[in-house]
């Protein structure tokens, strides 16, 4: 008589603490950028080594959680093909944010993307988002204005802009991941996402790339290994814990920016970046709760373990 495998069991600070981990490396990828931009890196150059050298990290981890199966992805080529453009897209924005502002309030403006997602979903997907959400998209849509002090000429400023489009494309991003999660585990995701977009970023590279000293070739080597563990991280965290404590912990992110911006640029974050940055997060954060708490309502705790182990 056969019995089913055991569903693998939460650990929540385990969980919290790759998720912490993984805030760290994503503003380590963030910093360089911001150096690599001021040393004359092109945004594509940025973009693609951060890709390449994120491939072993990534075929390591995808070859050694599925095997030979991470080949044989289950949904269509063209919905991967999409995710990789619209993925590489919003890395261009949100590394040209972090070039243009300083690293708290790009940081900030890009906790905007779960209000985006939440406005993407109820329009294209027809998730009900009832007034609760509504609200918490007011709140954070005020928290960005004022962080952008409407009454100086930083609201129409081309860095807040690109950081508010960044966010945008991120939230799209998080739709596809929803639909290719359907079919596909987090390894063939993130495997068919960096090999995918190697070429493009190849040759966008090849065509506005220049030569570099020792030190940015070293720079980039290190986004790439940063950005790469980063996206581990993240995506191996949501395998221990369950979303509600595990996405609150991105926002520590703002801490290691306002630290890194002050350390290397001597920059400090406004009153208003800091009242604005309460008011998105919190924004953000009760979308996070609020989700949570229609997920348990719609999905069986044992079906929710088993769609995190899986």
């Amino acid at each position: 008589m056969s019995s089913a495998a055991p569903a693998r069991r939460d650990r929540p600070l385990f969980a919290i603490g790759l998720r912490l981990l993984a805030m760290v490396m994503l503003a380590v990828t963030y910093v360089l950028a911001k150096m690599l931009a001021e040393r004359g890196a092109h945004l594509f150059e940025i973009a693609f080594y951060r890709q390449l050298f994120a491939f072993p990290v990534a075929a390591i981890w995808a070859f050694g959680t599925i095997g030979t199966a991470v080949l044989r992805p289950k949904a269509p080529m063209r919905k991967h093909w999409t995710r990789t453009v619209v993925g590489f897209t919003g890395m261009f924005f949100n590394f040209a944010a972090v070039a243009m502002l300083p690293l708290a309030e790009a940081t900030s403006i890009g906790f905007t993307m779960p209000i985006f997602a939440t406005i993407l979903s109820a329009l294209f997907l027809k998730e009900r988002t009832g007034i609760h959400r509504w609200s918490a998209v007011l709140i954070g849509f005020v928290g960005v204005v004022i962080m952008a002090h409407p009454d100086t000429a930083n609201l129409a400023s081309a860095g807040l802009i690109v950081a508010l489009i960044g966010a945008l494309v991120t939230a799209v991003v998080a739709i596809l991941l929803r639909d290719l999660g359907r079919t596909e585990t987090p390894p063939v995701v993130v495997f068919w996402f960096v090999l995918l977009s190697l070429p493009p970023l190849g040759l966008l590279a090849f065509l506005w790339g220049g030569a570099h000293d020792a030190t940015t070739w070293l720079l980039l080597i290190a986004i790439g290994t940063a950005g790469g563990a980063a996206q581990l991280l993240m995506t191996s965290s949501l395998r221990w814990g369950p979303v509600s404590i595990v996405i609150p912990m991105d926002y520590s992110n703002l801490i290691w920016a306002t630290w890194a911006g002050w350390l290397f640029w001597a920059t400090w974050p406004a009153p208003s970046t800091w009242i604005g940055a309460v008011m998105i997060a919190a924004s953000g954060l009760y979308i996070a709760w609020r989700e949570h708490i229609r997920h348990r309502e719609t999905v069986s705790p044992e079906e929710d373990r088993a769609g995190r182990s899986g």
